[in-house]
């Protein structure tokens, strides 16, 4: 276990497997890697997603995409058959399945992601209508494993990364942030992507995979694209790799056959889920105080709210 230094995170690292507190001007030696939990990743910003807007989608898609997928098909075979009432229910609980599911979603609030703002070198969360925020510069993260057990799949090891915020104007109001979910993680993945928050920071907002400097998005952007291809593309694409790698010998295994037969089932889930994250994410972003969206925006203001915070005096 890596040495820790007194530290307000210091207690969430007793009794973990392996842990090491992070720091904003210190290199971990991992190899620098992005992870699913990033939302967005621009010239300004990275947005990490949080709380249950992971999930975002997942109804609709699969109520949705199943529901239109069996509406057509029952909607054609009635159409072989000349049932034009028929066709018209079908087309209706093909459109019912998804306008529900979709309304129900986009309509209730999308949990605000944390927000990494590289122009004012600063975190923003928000949970229940409260701003809290953090310099980044000087930050320090806690990176602990954990084991979960359950009864059907045994025990399952994971890593958090979490960081220490506090309340805008209430600096004595304190919570401790996690940066993504820790479900399936590893000590090494934390460290990981602490290296990409730490290369967008210093040498952002484009790098390469090393973290140097780079003029070009390309890198960045295509982490953040290959998150959302859809499991089609996705299957598609390491067939095509491994179709070169083996001169097209013997390169299609089973599980790879399989895979590829339930994509054209499940590319209509993933659209579904995907658009309708996208909208609930439009609509969420107009949640952020003011002082939030103006200091996201390209020109805006690049005061730290802890330097208001020191000029205007704390509500203590």
């Amino acid at each position: 276990m890596t040495e820790l230094y007194s530290h307000p995170l210091k207690p969430r690292l007793r009794g973990a497997s392996d842990s090491c507190l992070l720091h904003a001007d210190q290199p971990t030696g991992a190899s620098l890697m992005s992870l699913p939990d990033v939302e967005e990743h621009t010239e300004s910003y990275i947005a990490i997603k949080h709380g249950d807007s992971s999930f975002k989608g997942i109804p609709t898609g699969a109520l949705g995409g199943l529901g239109s997928i069996f509406g057509l098909v029952t909607a054609w075979a009635a159409y072989l058959d000349r049932d034009w009432e028929w066709v018209t229910y079908c087309l209706l609980v093909g459109l019912i399945s998804f306008i529900g599911p979709f309304l129900w979603e986009v309509l209730r609030p999308l949990p605000l992601p944390l927000v990494i703002n590289r122009r004012t070198r600063e975190l923003y969360y928000e949970q229940d209508g409260k701003l809290y925020h953090t310099p980044w510069d000087g930050i320090t993260a806690a990176a602990y494993e954990f084991a979960t057990v359950g009864l059907y799949y045994g025990r399952m090891r994971h890593a958090a990364l979490e960081v220490l915020m506090h309340r805008y104007d209430h600096p004595q109001e304190r919570v401790i942030v996690p940066l993504g979910l820790p479900i399936g993680k590893r000590l090494s993945m934390q460290q990981g992507f602490w290296e990409y928050l730490r290369a967008f920071m210093d040498n952002g907002p484009w790098f390469d995979e090393r973290g140097r400097h780079s003029e070009s998005p390309e890198f960045n952007l295509s982490l953040v694209i290959n998150k959302r291809r859809t499991s089609l593309s996705l299957d598609w694409m390491l067939l095509k790799e491994e179709y070169k790698a083996n001169n097209g010998k013997n390169f299609l295994s089973a599980t790879r056959f399989l895979l590829l037969l339930s994509g054209p089932l499940m590319f209509p889930i993933e659209v579904i889920q995907y658009f309708t994250y996208d909208v609930a994410k439009r609509r969420s972003h107009r949640q952020w105080p003011e002082l939030v969206r103006e200091r996201l925006r390209p020109d805006g203001p690049t005061t730290r709210l802890i330097d208001l915070e020191r000029e205007q005096g704390p509500n203590v």
